[in-house]
């Protein structure tokens, strides 16, 4: 996650590390578990501030938060239901109170849902909708104001799911699709002050034994890279948006060792 990316332009050269993020203040929404706990302590590590919200994960949340003592860096962490805009409004008026700022969102809370086409109800429809798009909307809309200021970022949590078509994933699915496309409405509506992308994951394992053992084996079988992803292959995107080219924006980059080609 240290990695250097390169390229000469003439006499220009870009040479932007994750350590680009020094002293920067990252919001990261769902950040307690899984992915979100990685990128929190990947941001940190890379020497920023870091603010990270929860919503029912308090153990994970609390054990997080002594990861980031460990790791000394400024830190706090916000219950926050990103379906509701007071709850949205109150978490990022804490983090500019606590920070003074705000150089990148991260929008990675989402909710993942199995459920045959048919016996969606549209409870669970709108629940989905409300986290996996909703969430980084409201997010969005009320960061804005501090990330034009800091010339910030956002980076969205997509899926693989958003591109293709899984039977009994229908409002993920549907989900992830619009949160694609907000991605790239955001990028240029905020344009050119904020940079907007989205890293869509593929088949990840976490090694948190949450996943079916047998649907792990058989769909890094068909990848062509002949493996799962892993936290640090998405996170790694996570961190290249969070400092290349701001030229860079309107991307979905898909991470999942080629098993959408198949």
């Amino acid at each position: 996650m240290h990695g250097r990316h390169g390229c000469d332009v003439g006499t220009s050269v870009y040479n932007a590390t994750v350590d680009d993020l020094k002293g920067k203040t990252v919001l990261i929404t769902g950040g307690a578990r899984r992915l979100g706990r990685a990128t929190v302590l990947a941001a940190a590590s890379a020497g920023a501030q870091v603010a990270f919200t929860y919503l029912n994960s308090t153990d994970d949340a609390d054990q997080t938060a002594k990861q980031l003592d460990k790791l000394a860096v400024k830190h706090r962490m916000f219950r926050c239901d990103v379906r509701s805009e007071n709850s949205v409004m109150r978490t990022v008026e804490g983090v500019l109170d606590t920070f003074g700022g705000i150089d990148l969102l991260i929008n990675n809370a989402g909710v993942f849902e199995t459920a045959a086409l048919e016996k969606i109800t549209p409870e669970q429809w709108e629940n989905v909708f409300a986290t996996n798009v909703g969430g980084p909307f409201l997010m969005t809309k009320h960061c804005t104001s501090a990330l034009r200021l800091s010339k910030g970022r956002i980076v969205n949590m997509g899926s693989l799911g958003g591109d293709r078509p899984w039977v009994t994933h229908a409002h993920y699915c549907a989900s992830k699709a619009a949160l694609h496309m907000l991605t790239r409405v955001a990028a240029k509506a905020l344009a050119p002050d904020v940079a907007v992308n989205c890293v869509a994951p593929g088949m990840i394992d976490a090694g948190e034994g949450e996943r079916d053992p047998l649907l792990l084996k058989r769909l890094a079988e068909r990848a062509p890279s002949a493996r799962n992803g892993t936290s640090e292959d998405v996170v790694s995107a996570v961190m290249y948006f969070a400092t290349c080219p701001r030229y860079i924006t309107g991307q979905i980059l898909t991470v999942d060792g080629g098993l959408g080609l198949v």
